[in-house]
């Protein structure tokens, strides 16, 4: 059992005789508290999809959820549902759009990396790779002998998502994207 400080994102807990899956943590330190944080989690519960905000001590020990990982890549989308395949048996996996929406940004048919998230064999959620690799479909023109580390402009991706770039990237590039931070890291390598 862990603590409260010791849970990341997309882990299942069990809690009020339900499984519910970390889709967020906020932690605070309030003032005047002896050296105690809190962590107020924004959980989801597996079956009926009920949200719930409930916030912790970083002490507080919790139950982890029976949770199952499978490596999977996207295959298409149905209506509001994304259909992923398992790379190893073929199952495909229906997400609805709601429930991974923070990752729909990220995801494109080459993404690789994908892992779906099972609770008692229902698939509840994905998560991502570090990093993904994406093309830049719409950027403002490159400025020849921009710096790399001077400054930035929008650039929207293949799949809508908008992040910051260097001057000297132009349309047509394919980049490095953390999907943490949301962030440019690098052109991909091109191979």
């Amino acid at each position: 059992m862990p603590k409260a400080s010791d849970v990341k994102k997309n882990t299942a807990i069990e809690y009020n005789n339900s499984v519910y899956i970390i889709r967020d943590i906020e932690r605070s330190v309030p003032q005047g508290r002896a050296g105690g944080s809190l962590y107020r989690m924004r959980m989801y519960d597996v079956v009926t999809g009920l949200k719930v905000d409930e916030t912790f001590k970083d002490s507080d020990m919790l139950t982890l959820g029976d949770l199952m990982r499978r490596p999977v890549m996207f295959s298409y989308i149905d209506g509001e549902e994304y259909v992923f395949m398992d790379n190893e048996d073929y199952t495909p996996y229906n997400l609805n759009k709601e429930s991974i929406a923070d990752e729909i940004s990220f995801i494109d048919e080459n993404t690789q990396g994908i892992q779906v998230i099972q609770v008692d064999g229902v698939p509840v959620g994905i998560e991502l790779p570090s990093s993904v690799e994406l093309v830049i479909i719409e950027t403002d023109p490159s400025i020849k002998g921009g710096s790399a580390t001077a400054r930035t402009k929008p650039a929207i991706l293949s799949t809508g998502l908008t992040v910051q770039v260097p001057e000297h990237i132009s349309t047509g590039d394919k980049i490095k994207i953390n999907t943490a931070e949301r962030k440019f890291m690098g052109r991909a390598d091109s191979k």
